[in-house]
């Protein structure tokens, strides 16, 4: 059992930036493949950014390419998302989430663990 827990959102200004953290618990985090996604309102959940369980491999939505990041502290327990040149459409519930292997993967339904979620809003 994995238990996910987000935090770092908040408010940001367009071009900002942002870091959020994702603190797990359980252990086998390390052999844990993350992932974040994001729901805005009236929208479905959608695949941001997922990385494998050594980090060695990192995956990214062509919507944030280029201004976020994904990394993990397997000794820490967790996971970022670091989010540059923020834009008012980033504005979403961030939700942590982690598979049972070790593989990333970008479909949502992959992931067996969630987190309550993050706020992040972006004004223009």
């Amino acid at each position: 059992q994995v238990q996910l827990v987000e935090s770092g959102g908040g408010l940001a200004q367009t071009g900002g930036s942002l870091r959020l953290s994702c603190a797990a618990s359980g252990r086998t985090f390390s052999s844990n493949a993350m992932g974040w996604f994001r729901q805005a309102p009236g929208k479905e959940r959608e695949f941001v950014a997922a990385i494998n369980w050594s980090g060695g491999s990192t995956y990214y939505a062509d919507s944030v390419k280029g201004r976020f990041a994904i990394s993990r502290d397997n000794a820490k327990k967790t996971v970022y998302l670091q989010m540059n040149s923020l834009k008012p459409e980033d504005t979403a519930v961030y939700y942590c989430a982690a598979r049972k292997t070790t593989l990333a993967t970008q479909a949502r339904y992959e992931y067996d663990y969630w987190g309550q979620g993050t706020q992040v809003t972006v004004s223009s």
